[in-house]
């Protein structure tokens, strides 16, 4: 039973079916501690934890947060959590106490598992320590869901503002797997995948640990990326294919040749995602170890992979690819829709006659979200098609190439920060008179935050004092790395902040 075939039993029928057929094989491994699980053991102790969140007043459809870093304890929790028929709410460890108040109380999540019991939490929701333990006693049945439920409510920054949760369903989620596996020989069985990318997140969760669980492969987990020691764990745990965003990248390349070779020895293939790779990067990576990167572009509401270098099976700077098999995409203008993209390669040049047309990426698959959480607003219109805020052109080969945002969406690492969140928060200062925040291009991250900042009249205020203040109430990507002062802001005639001309 492939990602496809799991439909009836949800995505968590692809841990079921992992047990069944290889029940020896090491499913889960952590770097730093060695902790590891086989799919018979991962599968058991998500039974038992299952168990444990029926125990604690969990039915069908109640939301359980999770509240844990890229570990084992994911995802005993995770499969657990699906196993009782809830929807996962995944959320950062990191988040400070205001963020994490505000998403339990946005998603209704009647329990949080964390490795914290002691952490402060809204009136009525209660606190579930992880439990990994393969044997303990499993009595209550599967309550695990499928098709059109809702497996996941995964946050991001929207265009309204946050909180915004995307409702991802056992369908989209398991056909972007089978989307996945259009591509031939993308992940086998055999295959070993370091998967240092937070299992909170989309990228890290649906490509990362999903499509592993789905192949029967062995997950690498690895808490937190630093390249040396993440280099290390690669030759360590023979790793052989490589889930990763542009920061990994340049700063193994400035490692050096020798120890990459060395090191990166039993990799067969390394993807990048969630910002641009830069061609200097994807040099160096080749030149030290004779692997090409390939670069892919997604969305959380996509489930999150729409296209990606590997449909060509050659890198190409600049560009994201191809839609992956079973994904349509098209280039609308705010008027009207131009042609689709054909699924046949070999026609793209009779459709689109000149290169470099820009309009806003418009996609329809069956890996779409339900729309926003909770009323699923926003979702697919009336035919299927999601019209994404990203701008981007296709060129001659009918390859898609970002060009800019049609929003102030920021996005650092792939994690997406609504300016007007930030601002909003640095407005709390009472030294603060006005503030404007801006991405700005950042070779580790792809995109950086940065404030601009007028202070109030007679006030004294350091850039530290502002950065400081964002690191108590917001997530760490969404701290500004940069803060400028100055004596106005640009507005439009109308009064509107002109972000534009700051950037």
């Amino acid at each position: 039973m492939s990602a496809p075939e799991a439909t009836q039993s949800g995505v968590g029928g692809l841990l079921t079916r992992a047990a069944a057929t290889w029940p020896e094989h090491p499913a889960v491994r952590e770097t730093g501690t060695g902790h590891g699980l086989t799919y018979a053991e991962l599968a058991a102790a998500a039974q038992v934890q299952a168990g444990r969140l029926a125990d604690a007043g969990v039915r069908p459809g109640d939301r359980v947060a999770l509240r844990l870093p890229t570990s084992v304890d994911f995802a005993v929790a995770f499969f657990a959590a699906l196993r009782a028929g809830a929807i996962v709410v995944p959320l950062s460890p990191q988040a400070p106490g205001p963020e994490l108040e505000k998403l339990l109380g946005h998603s209704g999540a009647k329990v949080v598992i964390s490795r914290d019991a002691d952490a402060p939490l809204p009136g009525g929701v209660s606190v579930l320590t992880p439990g990994s333990d393969p044997d303990g006693v499993a009595e209550s049945a599967d309550a695990g869901r499928a098709g059109e439920d809702i497996a996941v409510i995964s946050y991001t920054s929207g265009t309204t503002g946050p909180p915004r949760g995307v409702m991802l369903s056992h369908r989209a989620l398991l056909a972007n797997l089978a989307q996945l596996d259009g591509i031939e020989g993308v992940l086998t069985h055999d295959d070993r995948v370091l998967i240092t990318i937070p299992l909170f997140h989309v990228y890290g969760l649906g490509p990362g640990l999903l499509h592993a669980v789905s192949a029967g492969a062995t997950a690498i987990l690895s808490e937190r990326f630093e390249a040396q020691r993440t280099l290390d764990d690669c030759a360590a745990h023979g790793v052989t294919t490589i889930a990763g965003v542009p920061t990994m990248y340049a700063e193994f390349a400035a490692l050096g040749a020798g120890e990459l070779r060395e090191k990166l020895a039993t990799v067969r293939r390394m993807t990048s995602g969630a910002a641009p790779l830069h061609p200097k990067v994807l040099t160096a990576i080749r030149e030290a170890t004779g692997l090409d990167v390939y670069e892919g572009y997604g969305l959380t509401e996509c489930a999150p992979v729409v296209t990606s270098t590997l449909v060509t099976g050659y890198p190409k700077p600049g560009s994201v690819g191809r839609p992956l098999p079973g994904i349509e995409l098209r280039l609308v203008d705010s008027d009207g829709t131009d042609q689709a993209v054909p699924l046949d390669p070999d026609d793209v040049d009779d459709v689109f006659e000149a290169e470099g047309e820009t309009g806003l990426v418009s996609i329809r698959g069956a890996n779409l979200f339900s729309g926003y959480w909770p009323d699923g607003d926003h979702g697919p219109d009336a035919e299927g098609w999601f019209r994404t805020g990203d701008v981007g052109y296709l060129d001659t080969d009918g390859d898609l190439h970002l060009v800019d945002r049609a929003n102030d969406l920021i996005i650092v690492n792939g994690f997406n920060v609504f300016p007007r969140e930030v601002e909003e928060v640095i407005g709390q200062l009472p030294e603060v008179a006005e503030a404007a925040v801006v991405g700005v291009v950042d070779e580790r991250s792809g995109e950086a935050v940065k404030a601009f900042v007028v202070p109030a009249a007679g006030a004294s205020l350091s850039e530290q004092q502002v950065v400081e203040h964002c690191a108590a109430h917001l997530a760490g990507y969404k701290v500004p790395h940069a803060v400028e002062f100055a004596e106005s802001l640009p507005h439009s005639a109308t009064g509107k902040l002109r972000r534009l001309r700051l950037r």
